[in-house]
């Protein structure tokens, strides 16, 4: 059951989120021209529970200036220090105390056109023992046809000279490559058993039928990927037994998911995907999971209020999403997500953040329950409504609890949200 917030704040409210959800906009999700849409809310409505967070206050901190489209970020553990990914194809190492930043050596050459370019950075989960990073990104074939791309390097940190990443290679390219610089997915998560998930999108297939590729099991688009660290598929994935599938599949059906986190209190995998026009979803990731895009969506076709396709509670043979924003509501189209779990606001431990591009404000869910069938999901009063960013990706630092927020722009910042 989806929740959501209604327009009226508090006077806290007002100093957190400049007036809730009335100061925001109503319009559409991703259109043809590729930009990422515009933003709001919707709902199937029902009893919200109780918000131990809404009373939170807190201040906002520029840690840094300049950036150009920031992707992705990542902190080092036990070091302090901050990846952080820019479109073009620029990898920095941020140093929050003082805001100074290095560029890292040794990425790959991308596609930066569209949607496409350097993306998501993720750290592998026993560093520094293991000093492997890994990047997604767009790149192209010898005929100019582009793909969702995985490497990874060695971060080298030396006393003297410029951090580098040593040893970079492609270990997995989700294929086919299309003609297209859309829909790239490229968020990248390491489970709770040391896997590597990777979310891939639809490359902007508007064959709206069961032809679709994002039910076509033979290809890896539309799909979350479920890769070893060394890139090869996961032994436990749950098509790795069938010839006509790509053993790399962990769950298919999506359209172009663009946020991913792990939630702690049940490993599960949580992702927040574009739909359509309207149509955006929050998922509980399950093992083989069809999760019916576009046989089953909640989202309009472009430019109408008609349906784009049944709704998934019509369907029995696919997973319904745990919050979604119907066609008519103004969607919410995602980039960035995260669980709250630090120390800095015990009040929002157990929370899911979550940006939106074009509606331009920092999402907050309640989550009651566990699994796609059982979680109770809530959104309250937004943050950062009154700053008009564009909020693409999200990290908590873990030495603070701070939670930083990658601005999309061409002269960004990088924030964090502080107790006030």
């Amino acid at each position: 059951m989806t929740h959501h917030p209604t327009p009226a704040a508090d006077r806290r409210s007002v100093l957190r989120a400049a007036g809730g959800l009335a100061a925001l906009s109503l319009a559409g999700c991703l259109g043809e021209s590729g930009d990422d849409g515009d933003g709001g809310v919707g709902g199937d409505g029902g009893d919200a529970h109780p918000d131990d967070g809404a009373d939170v206050e807190y201040a906002v901190e520029n840690v840094a200036d300049g950036f150009e489209n920031p992707w992705g970020l990542a902190f080092l553990p036990d070091d302090g220090r901050l990846l952080v990914t820019e479109r073009p194809g620029r990898l920095s190492l941020l140093d929050p105390e003082g805001g100074s930043r290095s560029t890292v050596g040794g990425v790959p050459d991308v596609r930066a056109a569209g949607q496409g370019g350097l993306l998501d950075v993720a750290v592998h989960p026993e560093y520094p023992d293991d000093a492997r990073v890994y990047l997604t990104y767009a790149a192209t074939n010898g005929e100019g046809e582009s793909a969702t791309h995985v490497g990874s390097g060695r971060l080298a940190l030396p006393d003297t000279g410029s951090p580098a990443l040593d040893g970079f290679e492609a270990i997995h390219v989700a294929h086919p490559f299309v003609d297209s610089d859309l829909h790239f997915g490229s968020r990248a998560t390491f489970g709770p058993d040391g896997a590597l998930f990777v979310t891939v999108g639809d490359r902007r297939d508007t064959d709206f039928g069961p032809n679709h590729v994002s039910q076509d099991r033979s290809a890896e688009l539309g799909s979350t990927l479920r890769l070893t660290p060394a890139g090869d598929a996961h032994p436990d994935n749950p098509f790795v037994d069938d010839a006509a599938a790509a053993d790399t599949i962990y769950s298919y059906g999506h359209r172009n998911p663009q946020a991913m986190a792990v939630r702690p209190e049940t490993e599960a995998i949580w992702q927040c995907e574009h739909g359509e026009e309207d149509g955006d979803e929050i998922n509980v990731i399950e093992r083989g999971g069809n999760y019916g895009w576009p046989i089953a969506s909640e989202a309009c076709r472009y430019g109408t209020d008609e349906r784009l396709a049944p709704s998934h509670s019509e369907r029995g043979d696919v997973v319904a999403p745990v919050h979604y924003w119907p066609c008519g509501s103004g969607g919410f189209p995602p980039s960035g997500a995260v669980f709250y779990e630090g120390d800095a606001f015990p009040a929002w431990r157990g929370d899911l953040f979550a940006g939106t591009l074009a509606g331009r404000y920092l999402g907050r869910f309640t989550v009651e329950g566990a699994g796609a069938a059982g979680a109770d999901v809530t959104e309250r009063d937004p943050l950062l409504a009154d700053r008009d960013w564009r909020v693409r990706a999200l990290a908590v630092e873990p030495s603070t609890g701070h939670l930083y927020v990658a601005v999309d722009d061409a002269d960004a910042p990088i924030a964090r949200i502080v107790p006030a």
